[in-house]
């Protein structure tokens, strides 16, 4: 398995925009052949900051989405909204402690 991470930093005035285009697509990328897992974060005290968190089966199902008319789709609308150049990492899950319950945050 490999989990994605991405960072990226939207114009202010377009995180509702953003918000709106990932709302449309999230069920698709979910739904995207080896994509198991998909959350959207936003950052606490820099609100035009916003990270989505992945797991894939494989380098190789991830590098399907990214070739894929969905994902090009997708990053095209997405990129006019950036301030800053977003970054990615694909790293390896090293610890878990389990399932947070029903905690409310």
């Amino acid at each position: 398995m490999l989990i994605r991470i991405v960072k990226m930093t939207f114009d202010p005035p377009r995180t509702e925009e953003f918000q709106e285009l990932f709302e449309r697509n999230r069920e698709k990328i979910r739904g995207f052949e080896g994509c198991e897992f998909l959350e959207l974060y936003r950052d606490k005290h820099n609100k035009n900051i916003f990270f989505t968190y992945s797991y894939w089966k494989s380098e190789e199902t991830l590098e399907n989405y990214r070739v894929s008319t969905l994902f090009k789709g997708v990053w095209s609308e997405t990129k006019k909204m950036f301030v800053d150049k977003p970054e990615a990492w694909s790293v390896d899950k090293m610890w878990t402690s389990g399932s947070i319950g029903s905690a409310q945050y």
